[in-house]
């Protein structure tokens, strides 16, 4: 008893640290300004995105006594319009040799809990408690204060396979059969386990889905959630996100409230990001009827993300996406896009209708903060983009190739890159992706160490971190080959939401 109470009091005051601290941070080299960074220390996973009264919660995965992986704890902030946040004190703590893995949130607003008293409704947590090298099974908590302080379920776990690979829940409401739906891990096996309850509580396996698509890595961090059809009003499909080894990939179907059925051509892999620093995204629950789904992801990779050189910090979230899917001849793609509310941090500080380019095009523009939107116009057999953080012969390249018909991203000369081996090596990434009326149209945010970069309407997306000299600010229009246009360039200066 007495090893928990210390336990809990250093994670309280290194929660009150942070919370003091706040006005003095957010100042550091490589501190992204309006992606979500935890004010000190590691953070990995989004986790319990949850909608309640007006307020977005996010829950992370986070340690609070130090800048790399370890003592794994639900921390805490809040937003009223997903673009500035408040930190709030650490929510689930690890205790007893058990750390709070991912999961899900979920206001349990018919009490089936029976958590609620009072007239309060529960807020619950449903995640995965984590013994290293013996067991993951999956626990869950409660708060009646909004989320600010909770209460660990005297009989956890709740669902235990005594596995030592079984995790990540992902719980949802489904209406049609009034119960709770869970999609839980198998991460070995490649395996969703659907799993259904009436209280929160009591959990029954409903079926399987996999192994499909990518099985190069374990399987984490599944998603399932109901997304708009385009073109089509009032039509829907769920969409199945998970991730493994660093990347992520998607499936979409249907989901009748005991199994999906993925509709996409089996042979395929989707991914929802083609970058090297997306990854464990999932969608909020609860959400009003009037928001389109809306996702977030964690800003990193694996194969590096101890070592990035932050501090005293370390990852960030991306930009909150909202969720449709389309059908491109006879697979089904999805469609994300960064939620209006960034606009609100727009301040335009450049705009051209037309620029051809023959060579090299350098931008009356220095910035590490911005927005950009433009269309390309490539070139007969041109080799075209735009050059962000340039400046001393370093540079950030996002390029159309014509001759492979491919969208790619390159930071081999973007900066600082010996902190671990594994960055260098996954330095160039690209997607073939077809040209709409000879063009391709880009939206791209800056963000002084990320880089997001919705293609073609959000057709595709690539994430990735850079860590350049901050005196390498310049923006460049780049082409080889014959003459490219580029028209209705705007560049905006974001605004701090820190």
């Amino acid at each position: 008893m007495i090893k928990t109470k210390s336990l809990l009091l250093c994670i309280t005051t290194a929660g009150m640290l942070q919370l003091s601290a706040q006005t003095k941070l957010y100042t550091e080299q490589y501190r992204p300004q309006f992606h979500f960074s935890p004010a000190n220390n590691w953070c990995n996973d989004p986790n319990g995105l949850v909608y309640n009264n007006g307020i977005y919660h996010l829950f992370y995965q986070h340690n609070p006594f130090g800048n790399r992986w370890g003592h794994m704890t639900w921390a805490h902030a809040t937003s009223k319009d997903l673009i500035h946040w408040k930190h709030l004190p650490i929510a689930i703590p690890e205790e007893n040799g058990t750390m709070i893995f991912s999961g899900t949130c979920v206001v349990d607003k018919n009490n089936t809990s029976g958590f609620g008293k009072d007239g309060k409704i529960p807020m619950v947590a449903v995640y995965t408690g984590h013994i290293e090298n013996k067991n993951q099974s999956q626990h869950i908590a409660y708060s009646l204060d909004n989320g600010i302080t909770w209460t660990k379920y005297a009989n956890n776990p709740v669902l235990d396979l005594h596995k030592v690979d079984f995790r990540d829940p992902k719980i949802f409401w489904y209406e049609p059969k009034k119960c709770w739906v869970m999609n839980v891990m198998l991460p070995v096996e490649h395996m969703v386990q659907f799993y259904s309850s009436k209280n929160l509580k009591d959990w029954t396996h409903l079926s399987d889905f996999g192994p499909a698509g990518d099985t190069s890595g374990v399987w984490e961090c599944p998603d399932l959630t109901q997304v708009p059809v385009e073109s089509m009003p009032g039509k829907k499909k769920w969409l199945l996100q998970m991730s493994m080894n660093a990347k992520m990939q998607y499936f979409v179907g249907e989901f009748d409230g005991e199994k999906f059925i993925n509709e996409n051509p089996e042979s395929n892999i989707y991914r929802p990001d083609y970058g090297p620093d997306y990854y464990a995204a999932i969608a909020y629950n609860q959400l009003p009827a009037t928001h389109l789904p809306t996702v977030i992801g964690w800003v990193n990779n694996w194969n590096y993300a101890n070592d990035i050189p932050t501090s005293p910090w370390k990852s960030a979230m991306s930009i909150p996406r909202n969720l449709s899917v389309k059908k491109n001849r006879n697979e089904w793609v999805l469609v994300q896009k960064p939620i209006a509310a960034a606009n609100s941090l727009r301040k335009e500080i450049y705009t051209s209708s037309v620029i051809m380019v023959d060579n090299k095009n350098i931008l009356p523009v220095k910035s590490n903060q911005f927005e950009l939107e433009v269309d390309m116009t490539p070139g007969a057999n041109a080799l075209c983009g735009l050059r962000l953080a340039a400046g001393s012969n370093t540079y950030f390249e996002i390029g159309y190739n014509v001759a492979r018909k491919s969208f790619y991203i390159d930071r081999s000369e973007s900066g600082e890159d010996k902190f671990n081996d594994n960055f260098t090596k996954l330095n160039h990434f690209e997607k073939p992706i077809e040209l709409k009326n000879n063009k391709i149209h880009l939206q791209v945010f800056y963000d002084n160490s990320i880089a997001e970069i919705f293609v073609n309407g959000g057709e595709a997306v690539f994430t990735a971190q850079l860590f350049p000299d901050a005196r390498n600010n310049g923006i460049e229009l780049f082409n080889t080959g014959s003459k490219s246009k580029f028209t209705d360039l705007h560049i905006w200066q974001m605004k701090s939401v820190w």
